[in-house]
């Protein structure tokens, strides 16, 4: 999946997103030690976990996620380490702590061999004992081959833009694909749509539960959100939290 088209209306999209920040704050702060964010995106994350004294170091593979990035840490005045590179195939001589896919980082990664490519080397990039902590959402969605509109409306001056959306599940390939219509009405009173798709490639707990076995790590501890609550059947969101053996 490559976001580069993407990068505006994402920013756009999540920029205010603070559901997992105090989670993923709190447990920067308890490592203690230097942290790695796989999937830094715009670096809502990484500058969050910055402005908190965090050793945080963002991998992004998309350049203009990464300018997006950039120009945040210049707003905000801060100076984040950035680095462009695939979670499959980065190479660091620094070894870390804690590594963090927030955000469904991990569902760009579509096959078992992609998957275990990744966690072997996130593993190797572990510092012994060190932590591996990521969310995923639970494989819940609306009605297939439906345009919706889910609330999502953004105002630029007297510019309106609304966010439509179309899903398809592969069941077989455990994969589903998003199909955003963005409509832009500018002052001229002229309908403007842009159109974006995303694939990803949604998990089950106890798949994940023996990928993380299969590549090096500790059988996981798994909640159910930020809080630490139990997954139970209404859970939007899984948590896994996981060591280097």
């Amino acid at each position: 999946m490559n976001y580069d088209d993407f990068a505006d209306l994402y920013d756009h999209q999540y920029d205010l997103y603070r559901d997992d920040l105090h989670f993923y704050g709190q447990l920067a702060e308890r490592v203690g030690g230097a942290v790695l964010e796989i999937g830094a995106g715009t670096g809502r994350v990484t500058a969050y976990l910055s402005r908190r004294g965090a050793d945080v170091t963002g991998l992004e593979p998309s350049t203009r996620m990464l300018d997006k990035a950039r120009t945040r840490a210049e707003r905000e005045q801060l100076s984040l380490k950035l680095v462009q590179g695939d979670v499959k195939t980065f190479q660091l001589e620094q070894r870390f702590e804690l590594i963090i896919a927030p955000f469904n980082a991990l569902m760009h990664l579509y096959t078992p061999n992609e998957q275990l490519q990744a966690l072997e080397n996130i593993h190797a990039h572990l510092a012994p004992g060190g932590q591996l902590v990521f969310d995923l959402s639970v494989p819940r969605y609306g009605a297939q081959a439906t345009l919706r509109h889910e609330g999502e409306t953004f105002y630029v001056g007297r510019e309106r833009t609304d966010v439509f959306l179309v899903q398809r599940l592969d069941e077989v390939k455990q994969r589903v694909t998003t199909d955003y219509y963005v409509d832009t009405v500018g002052d001229d009173g002229v309908l403007r749509r842009r159109f974006f798709s995303l694939e990803q490639r949604y998990f089950s707990r106890y798949e994940v539960e023996w990928l993380l076995r299969c590549a090096g790590f500790e059988s996981p501890r798994v909640q159910g959100g930020f809080q630490g609550g139990p997954l139970t059947a209404a859970t939007e969101t899984m948590v896994f939290l996981t060591r280097r053996k």
